[in-house]
């Protein structure tokens, strides 16, 4: 009953940019293992869902290089701060919607979001130059 309490006390806490411990499924989708993620939504979403939008976060650096990922070293401002314990990649091309359940524990955080928020840009087919269907007009 602790556990869970525990995980509920940290989803409630979790913000964007905060650097999980979360159950992600592995590629054959039946398995999974906890690892790190990048929470990438924004804070108070208020879905009603019980639910996180999580980067995938790697420690084999053969995956970066790669404009949707972004490379962490543990010696950089951005990986001071975020409880890694490798040097990383965050990959916005790898993301899940995480469960409330499914997050353990916050390492870190990731206080500048801009990179993230470029390869999340053109990992979703986004750019500046994009029109604003909503408001009518363009960016």
């Amino acid at each position: 009953m602790i556990g869970t309490d525990r995980r509920w006390i940290f989803t409630m806490l979790i913000k964007r940019g905060d650097i999980v411990q979360v159950l992600f499924p592995n590629s054959d989708l039946v398995s999974s293992k906890r690892r790190p993620g990048l929470v990438i939504q924004k804070d108070d979403l208020n879905t009603g869902m019980p639910q996180i939008l999580v980067a995938m976060i790697t420690s084999n650096m053969n995956r970066a290089n790669h404009p949707s990922r972004v490379v962490i070293l543990l010696d950089s401002p951005e990986g001071t701060g975020s409880g890694l314990k490798l040097d990383s990649v965050i990959m916005t091309d790898n993301i899940i919607t995480a469960h409330k359940n499914q997050i353990y524990s916050v390492y870190g955080k990731i206080n500048d979001m801009q990179k993230i928020d470029n390869a999340l840009k053109h990992s979703f087919g986004l750019n500046e130059d994009a029109e604003d269907f909503e408001n009518g007009k363009s960016n």
